[in-house]
């Protein structure tokens, strides 16, 4: 007999992700996340496959993160980020002859997204600077921990980041041979400067400029390199990023929407003519999201994946997200967009090999977490290229997700899955656990779910759909949910626990329960406090009160007047209204509150306020608080934290619905 899937199980669990091609095709660079179990932490390695011999070597191996991966146009340079235990992020350098690892910065603040100048002399990074510090500092101003902190900006937090004390992303220039920064951007402006890239020519630096008192708007700008003048492509209308120049330098892509449904809005492909100083929309009619907006908790140390062109400049490919699945696409510089590899699986990044024949995808399917797969264009297979995950598939029982589909009240077709118990005794009756996932604009698919995996060993069915709101399946149908949380969004997910109930007779309707986080926890608040079908729930990172979120999480203030479509100025009815604080006395069904102390998306008073309000009406409720974690624990927090938080959830829905 197989074994079960258990929370521990999590640190079996490997990352691998990012593979780029060197610029010659006879490597392939790629990272490896691992758990690091005596740290408690994840250690970044990076690994190299030779594509002549197909032989593949790690390049990498101190404990920490060895990530960011980038080669030289020459191919013999690999540069990257190196964070050891305890230390903040520099730049390093592997010569690919050999030589080993040569850290190239010492800055106190750290760095990032690494970028190589065409002559390999420089390589461009990200520095975040306040504006009392410089690159040029040996060591980190000490601080007060005594002192007042003063904040002027609207923005002046930021979930996973903490208090941000007034720091903005720069740009630097760092010389190869002997390590000396030079800074690029201005440090005098209060705005950020990201996600850049330099042009064919090296005459040219792209990046996205935000501003710090409106988070939600970046522009696109260009820098030139002889002489400092810089140009805005666009208009300050939405939010851009993920710029990539074509290989002839005369055109520009990046990715991005101007907010016509505020954060519900797809991302689009737009294309810059540098001659021509023109704009089009490339994707205005692909209903689709561009990008990946897949939910999941298995894929660790990921990065933006860049849309990449084609030698001949007249085309590139990106990655789309479609009725759950995430693959990839072509798109022509006319627009013509069509899918190379749109199959029922997760890529998360790719790289097409400079030869054109054939890509690296990073993938994960319902049943395996990540792998590397070569992918020849034009062929449906794939070949497996690393198997990290044989031994673990082969020794456990894991539950194949079955496609489910039905009719809203609206008559919109809704797309969802069904996990049976991993291993089922036949007559016997088994409990259904409801899932939502986080966002509202997110989407659930066909990727591996180690938390669904686990609950499904332990003798759990599972349900768990796209809800309108959800992405995936067209604007009209994202933008659905926004000013009406807790409506169409309330039936569609019943409507699911109906659907499987009346499909599936070894469902018992009698241990029915729910969990979800963020949003998903926010709807886990909702439902309890509508129903009490449930008899067991399962609320994480959750909004209880929108109130008072508007004034305490990082985003309250524009993400509830987006959402909820209100404010603390004029509607407070209409958020009290949509928050499930209100609903309090309703409630029946025995609630488990987690939560992390450090979540400053959805800040734990919204717990908080919850759990004094059903402890003191009497209700069966019980609040678990995660030291120092932030809104991403389930995804990329402490190992040991992310299975305490599995354990709590299994032995909460164990001793609630009696397995």
């Amino acid at each position: 007999m197989k074994k079960s899937v258990v929370a521990e199980d999590l640190t079996k669990i490997v990352s691998v992700s990012h593979p780029i091609y060197s610029p010659d095709g006879k490597k392939a660079v790629f990272t490896k996340v691992t758990v690091n179990e005596q740290k408690d932490d994840y250690n970044i390695q990076l690994w190299v496959r030779d594509e002549e011999t197909e032989e593949i070597s790690q390049w990498t191996f101190e404990d920490g993160k060895h990530q960011q991966p980038v080669w030289s146009k020459d191919s013999k340079q690999l540069a990257f980020v190196i964070q050891k235990p305890k230390e903040v992020s520099q730049l390093a350098v592997i010569q690919c002859q050999g030589g080993g690892v040569r850290t190239l910065t010492n800055i106190p603040y750290g760095i990032s997204s690494p970028l190589f100048s065409p002559d390999g002399a420089f390589i461009y990074a990200a520095v975040s600077l306040k504006e009392t510090e410089s690159i040029l500092d040996k060591e980190k101003q000490e601080r007060d921990d005594f002192a007042p902190a003063i904040y002027d900006d609207l923005t002046y937090k930021a979930d996973g980041k903490g208090f941000l004390e007034r720091r903005m992303t720069q740009i630097v220039k760092v010389n190869v041979f002997s390590g000396e920064v030079e800074l690029v951007t201005s440090q005098q402006e209060q705005v950020h400067h990201m996600n850049h890239t330099i042009s064919p020519c090296g005459k040219w630096l792209a990046y996205n400029q935000t501003d710090i008192q409106t988070p939600y708007i970046s522009d696109v700008y260009l820098l030139s390199l002889e002489d400092r003048t810089t140009k805005k492509v666009t208009q300050s209308a939405g939010a851009y990023s993920g710029v990539s120049f074509a290989p002839n330098g005369e055109k520009l892509v990046y990715i991005g929407h101007e907010r016509e449904f505020q954060n519900a809005t797809f991302p689009s492909l737009w294309l810059y003519d540098l001659k021509e100083e023109s704009i089009l929309h490339l994707t205005e009619m692909l209903d689709m999201y561009v990008g990946n907006c897949m939910a999941g908790d298995s894929v660790i140390g990921d990065v933006h994946q860049l849309p990449q062109w084609t030698k001949d400049s007249q085309g590139f490919y990106a990655l789309v997200s479609d009725e759950g699945s995430t693959g990839i696409y072509y798109v022509s510089i006319e627009g013509l967009a069509y899918p190379v590899r749109l199959e029922a699986e997760h890529i998360t990044n790719f790289s097409l090999h400079p030869g054109e024949t054939k890509m690296l995808i990073s993938r994960l399917s319902p049943v395996s977490p990540s792998e590397l797969y070569e992918l020849t264009l034009g062929e449906p297979t794939l070949k497996q290229i690393t198997f990290e995950h044989e031994q673990f598939l082969k020794e456990h029982a894991l539950s194949v997700p079955a496609p489910i589909s039905f009719r809203s009240k609206e008559g919109d077709e809704l797309h969802g899955w069904f996990m049976r118990p991993s291993q089922m005794e036949q007559g016997k009756k088994y409990p259904l656990i409801l899932e939502i996932h986080g966002g509202p604009h997110a989407m659930y698919g066909h990727t591996y779910f180690h938390e669904f995996q686990m609950l499904a060993s332990e003798g759990y069915a599972i349900v768990y759909i796209n809800p309108h709101g959800s992405h995936g399946y067209g604007q009209v149908f994202a933008n659905r949910v926004r000013g009406s949380y807790g409506d169409v969004d309330y039936e569609d997910v019943m409507l699911a626990v109906d659907h499987v109930l009346a499909e599936y007779d070894f469902l018992d309707e009698t241990r029915l329960g729910v969990t979800g986080g963020s949003y998903g926890g926010f709807m886990t608040n909702w439902i309890v406090g509508q129903t009490d079908r449930f008899q067991a729930a399962v609320t994480q990172r959750s909004i209880s009160n929108w109130i008072s979120f508007y004034g305490i999480s990082d985003i309250g203030y524009y993400f509830t007047r987006w959402q909820i479509d209100g404010d603390i100025y004029d509607s407070v009815d209409q958020l009290w209204d949509r928050s499930p604080l209100k609903y309090v006395k309703q409630v029946k069904t025995p609630l488990l509150i987690l939560h992390s102390d450090e979540d400053y998306r959805c800040p734990v008073d919204q717990a908080e306020q919850l759990f004094v309000a059903l402890k003191e009406l009497g209700k069966d409720t019980r609040l678990v608080k995660f030291p120092k974690a932030s809104h991403d624990l389930s995804r990329s927090g402490h190992p040991s934290q992310r299975i305490q938080r599995l354990t709590l959830i299994h032995e909460w829905f164990q001793e609630k619905l009696s397995i």
